[in-house]
């Protein structure tokens, strides 16, 4: 309930600021003929568009376990944020092509107040935004916010490239277009940060080695005896986490005796983690013992 406080009304509050910025954006990019400006305001706009992907992923992530989904919904989520990196990407690769065709034009592009007064807004209107996704993610760990708070981040900070552009644009020419070519550079970074991620996310991944000597400790506290965990695996499925290995025990224990030993196991990561484990217990020696079924 918590993460669906913080998605839904971050989600909104993000519509309505980005949809009022990217009408000044856009009004003074207009005005003033900056390739660079026009290009923030349509980021501004991705921005919204963003917002309602958000809103929209986190309805469906808040879905509890059905019989088609046992897992949950939780991976709505890395598929919102993917979207979003995708959005990212488009609008860095159409900065770039402005920024080309400006360079063709050889224009000199004349800022005037009205740049300045928006661009200002637009700076610490998107670094509020950035900084409240920051404070959402933070106390829910969810990856949506996570993507649509780096979104505010890089919009910010394009901005702020774009008001140092207006403080040497008057004497370069190519001011402008170079500034739509770093805008363009950030916003990629930003998309290849998120869908590396949530890619990775999705299509499974191991744990790092620091989480795996934290398992392994973890592990080692709660058994008197040795088992060997091995082969672990990881499932994200936004803030629900499977989690699968394999232990290795004495092969004259009895059944009861592994159970035993796997539920202790599982409670001991759930408590330290947070982790949903499955374990699978093999004997600790190689020679597997045939048994003939009746």
């Amino acid at each position: 309930m918590q993460n669906n406080r913080y998605i839904f009304r971050e989600g909104w509050i993000s519509i309505i600021v980005n949809t009022l910025l990217f009408g000044l954006k856009y009004w003074a990019g207009i005005v003033t003929g900056s390739v660079a400006l026009i290009a923030d305001a349509w980021h501004t706009l991705t921005d919204s568009v963003s917002s309602v992907i958000v809103l929209i992923g986190g309805k469906i992530s808040s879905k509890p376990a059905d019989d088609d989904h046992p897992f949950g919904h939780g991976r709505a989520e890395h598929i919102a944020a993917i979207i979003i990196g995708v959005l990212l990407a488009i609008v860095a690769f159409d900065f770039v092509l402005k920024s080309v065709d400006k360079f063709g034009t050889r224009e000199q592009t004349v800022f005037g107040t009205v740049a300045w007064v928006v661009t200002i807004i637009s700076i610490i209107s998107k670094e509020l935004l950035a900084q409240y996704a920051f404070f959402g993610f933070r106390k829910t760990n969810s990856t949506i916010l996570k993507a649509d708070a780096w979104h505010h981040r890089t919009d910010a900070l394009s901005s702020v490239i774009i008001l140092i552009g207006m403080l040497v644009g008057k004497y370069f020419w190519w001011t402008d277009a170079v500034l739509g070519f770093i805008v363009a550079i950030m916003i990629a970074y930003a998309s290849f940060e998120i869908l590396s991620k949530e890619i990775k996310s999705l299509l499974g991944e191991s744990p790092s080695d620091d989480l795996l000597e934290k398992i392994h400790k973890t592990v080692a506290l709660n058994c008197t005896i040795r088992v060997n965990l091995h082969h672990i695996h990881l499932h994200h499925y936004g803030n629900h986490t499977e989690m699968s290995c394999h232990i290795k025990l004495p092969p004259e224990m009895t059944l009861y005796e592994t159970h035993e030993i796997c539920t202790k196991i599982e409670k001991a990561i759930k408590k330290e983690f947070g982790f949903i484990t499955t374990i699978h217990p093999e004997p600790l020696n190689d020679n597997l013992k045939t048994f003939e079924r009746f």
